[in-house]
């Protein structure tokens, strides 16, 4: 492997469109390439489109006598899915209030079957963080949870899932990403935790992850004083992180791949051939680009810093070696086809992730399970979707709770309100609500979005009853603490609005317990059976 193909093996590009550049191809076919990410909002379509697409680059590679390409994308399932119109799973905090690591792993071969369908062979996933701020604003339920034996139980039985499914994961974001209340999106945090606590609480997941046999960990753009001795210096550019903790201490012998390298949490990512070669000599097997990085810069950039001595050449080999090793293990995965997206046994399986997870939190009311007469006027109140960060997909979908409502209740009202309500919109949905037999109200991060808690508490001030459902993170009540009957059901997507329904109404047993404490209120694996 001579130098220019070891430099394009250490790059995931990045593209615009549902089809191949042909610049791209051009390239793919000239040299050898790590791969690329496939974005929703750039690369969307359904599965038959995004199967053509991944052939073509694939086909292209072929054709220049180039190793296959990693093909990579975010399917976390719940609030993250880069690939649409696959199954509706519901995400890793839902898979966390369920609490069993065979479900994960079974979730996990779905996800990853789903995937080789359309010709993804690298996910980024499992978020192995350990979610202990309320006020995480990037994490959340992307994460399994708050205790950092069920994160990593649960992160290990995915990974399982995944790779038996012929797909590699990706244990993220290392060292750890669940303790800190800014998003690396915008900013980097420092987790100014002893070497102690990391190991107490951060890095369990982790090792379950290495121990099952992941084949990549992603950095996080955080900084670890405890490791480095510096608060400004970002992991995915510390080699005292990646070098000597991920690799030397933990014993990780895969392939190492950067967040995406656009992200604030980097520092200055505009001069960014310098960056790509901090990054690569810090100890990163794969940099992640993304809209605006270009790899012709950080191709040249490799080059010359192999070249001057800077990123030393035996190094920037046995990297890419360590990348094509990875792409020798995909190549003898089967690629099973389309019509598994979507099919039965998939979609059974989500909805009994989405059923098991949900949480009843209190019924002081005593409401439940809810037995009402066909006139009573029942409304269905949930905010407007919206993406809350670029690590989001939630704006590609609709919360039809109302829909899963009406098959209990055929005549329930539905409300949209706005994602964060003002003063004068929730006295004007309090005077759409008003003389309700019941308001069933869905929030999403009411803590942040505080027009939601008022709208809850206002209502409950008017005297309406109220069933209150937390729909993505259980710590919104919280922020209206009056509700006397509450639940969780961590995620927007159509399974789990049913399984929401289907609790309410008694049609389906409540088991799920919270797999992250609300603060001054309930602890954690706290919940009703009913």
């Amino acid at each position: 492997m001579n130098l220019e193909d070891a430099a394009g093996e250490r790059l995931l590009l990045w593209f615009e469109g549902a089809d191949a550049p042909a610049d791209l191809l051009d390239l793919l076919r000239a040299r050898s390439v790590g791969g690329v990410t496939l974005f929703r909002h750039l690369n969307g379509g359904p599965p038959a489109q995004v199967r053509a697409l991944t052939d073509a680059l694939q086909a292209a590679a072929r054709a220049g006598g180039r190793p296959p390409l990693l093909i990579c994308a975010d399917q976390e399932g719940g609030q993250l899915q880069a690939i649409g119109g696959t199954t509706a799973f519901p995400g890793n905090m839902a898979l966390g209030a369920a609490g069993d690591a065979d479900l994960a792993r079974r979730v996990g071969a779905a996800i990853g079957v789903e995937l080789a369908a359309v010709g993804v062979n690298v996910d980024y996933a499992p978020a192995c963080d350990v979610n202990v701020e309320p006020r995480n604003p990037v994490i959340g339920v992307r994460s399994f949870g708050e205790a950092p034996a069920l994160v990593a139980r649960l992160a290990a039985a995915m990974v399982a899932g995944l790779q038996g499914a012929g797909v590699a994961a990706v244990a993220k974001h290392f060292p750890g990403h669940g303790d800190t209340a800014q998003d690396s999106h915008d900013v980097l945090s420092a987790l100014p935790h002893t070497r102690d606590r990391l190991d107490a609480v951060d890095l369990p997941p982790f090792v379950a992850a290495i121990a099952a046999g992941v084949r990549l960990v992603m950095s996080a753009h955080l900084a670890l004083p405890a490791i480095t001795g510096r608060a400004d210096l970002p992991a995915t550019l510390a080699p005292e992180v990646l070098r000597g903790l991920l690799r030397d201490q933990l014993g990780f012998a895969g392939v190492t791949v950067s967040d995406a390298m656009n992200m604030s949490g980097l520092g200055n990512t505009d001069d960014f051939g310098p960056l790509a070669v901090r990054a690569a000599a810090a100890g990163l097997d794969l940099l992640l680009l993304a809209e605006p990085n270009d790899h012709r810069v950080a191709h040249a950039a490799l080059l010359a810093a192999a070249a001057d001595g800077r990123l030393p050449a035996d190094d920037l080999i046995a990297s890419a070696g360590r990348v094509r090793a990875l792409k020798g293990w995909l190549a003898g995965q089967a690629q099973p086809a389309l019509d598994v997206i979507g099919c039965a046994a998939h979609r059974a399986l989500a909805a009994e992730a989405s059923a098991r997870a949900i949480t009843l939190v209190r019924d002081e009311a005593g409401r439940l399970p809810l037995r009402l007469p066909a006139e009573a006027r029942v409304a269905v109140v949930v905010p407007q979707t919206a993406d809350l960060t670029p690590a989001d997909t939630s704006s590609y979908e609709r919360c039809e709770l109302a829909r899963a409502v009406r098959r209990h209740h055929p005549a329930a009202e539905e409300l949209v309100m706005p994602a964060d309500p003002s003063p004068a919109e929730v006295d004007a949905l309090c005077a759409r609500l008003a003389g309700c037999d019941l308001a069933i109200v869905g929030t999403i991060n009411a803590g942040a979005q505080a027009g939601q808690a008022a709208l809850v508490r206002a209502l409950l001030a008017g005297g309406t009853p109220v069933i209150a459902a937390a729909l993505r993170l259980p710590y919104d009540l919280a922020a209206y603490p009056a509700a006397p009957t509450y639940l969780c059901a961590y995620s927007i997507l159509p399974p789990a609005m049913d399984a929401l329904a289907d609790a309410i109404w008694g049609r389906a047993p409540i088991t799920g317990r919270l797999p992250a404490r609300i603060p001054g209120l309930y602890p954690l694996g706290h919940g009703v059976s009913l």
